[in-house]
């Protein structure tokens, strides 16, 4: 089968290198990225080296016609650009995986839904989610991640093809659910940084039993199942992106509160934006998520919000 890859960051290079072990693949990136012109001159990166089966091509309309299948690893604010661009192509016959967490900041949408909006041709779309770092994977430490789509034939099928001994795929049965939670961890995740950076680290399993319960409401109120948070679409992917030092999110949460820069992308920056207007628009307190962002966007003073977070009335742990 031939897959190709559309995005050469860490993520989307690990990917490229995980199905070419067993399938053709080539991988695209844009034209002036610097990862590619890495990944051009080294057949490398930081993680790995490129098996030599590994085709690289930087004209999105060749890519996309080679790959049977083609998955999506990009910044979540770059879909919709990337996807005007792919409405122009030809993409019969294929389908198309968001390996990708994140909700369109300015509009709230799910990535699936920004996919729709953008591509106007009938092809099957999934999303493939959950734990894992490019590190750990690439140290041959597995994971379980999970795929889901709004068509059960076309999860079964990407599962019963893509799945393997280092990542086991499990099908999701919530789409709503599986995005909304795989795109709030990374919001956890800053907030989880954050505690690391005050010094706050032992109210990190709180703000993991607290945040799957705030994330579950928001799920079960958009129409989703909300035991969704609590599968590996969310809290699944805690142990990655709460205490992993791997974790862009949760270090770009430290460095932030201790006024130190961090150049590295971290999702959950403008997903908290998109969260915190969903939380309004579907009438659900979401604290957590409110903190995180009136720290990032309002400058609220990291400690004084973090302590009033966890210093909120008391009530049952399972009241609404």
């Amino acid at each position: 089968m031939k897959i190709t890859v559309l995005g050469c960051g860490r993520w989307g290079t690990f990917l490229a290198c995980y199905h070419s072990a067993r399938h053709e693949v080539m991988l695209w990136g844009r034209e002036g990225s610097r990862g590619f012109a890495q990944l051009k001159a080294e057949r490398r990166n930081q993680y790995e080296a490129l098996p030599d089966n590994l085709l690289l091509e930087q004209d999105l309309e060749k890519a996309v016609a080679w790959g049977r299948v083609v998955v999506i690893s990009i910044s979540a604010q770059q879909l919709r650009d990337l996807g005007s661009k792919l409405d122009r192509l030809d993409l019969s016959g294929k389908t198309v995986i968001l390996c990708m967490k994140g909700i369109e900041a300015d509009t709230g949408k799910r990535l699936t839904q920004v996919f729709r909006e953008t591509v106007h041709q009938p092809v099957d779309l999934a999303v493939w989610v959950g734990p894992g770092h490019v590190q750990d994977f690439c140290a041959g430490i597995p994971n379980c991640m999970v795929v889901d789509s709004e068509d059960p034939a076309v999860t079964e099928w990407i599962v019963e093809n893509l799945n393997s001994d280092l990542i086991r795929l499990y099908k999701g049965h919530d789409l709503v659910g599986t995005e909304v939670g795989a795109a709030a961890k990374n919001v956890v995740g800053i907030a989880a940084g954050m505690l690391d950076g005050v010094g706050y680290s032992s109210l990190k399993g709180a703000l993991m039993a607290r945040g799957a319960r705030e994330i579950s409401r928001l799920i079960r109120a958009m129409g989703g199942n909300e035991l969704s948070a609590y599968g590996l679409c969310h809290l699944g992917d805690y142990e990655a992106t709460l205490f992993s030092a791997h974790s862009h999110n949760r270090h770009y949460g430290e460095c932030y509160v201790k006024g130190e820069p961090y150049g590295k992308l971290a999702e959950g920056v403008p997903t908290v934006k998109a969260l915190v207007g969903l939380g309004k628009k579907y009438g659900v307190d979401l604290p957590i998520c409110r903190t995180v962002y009136e720290i990032v966007y309002q400058k609220v003073d990291p400690m004084e919000a973090l302590q009033k977070l966890f210093a909120r009335s008391v009530k049952g742990e399972f009241d609404q």
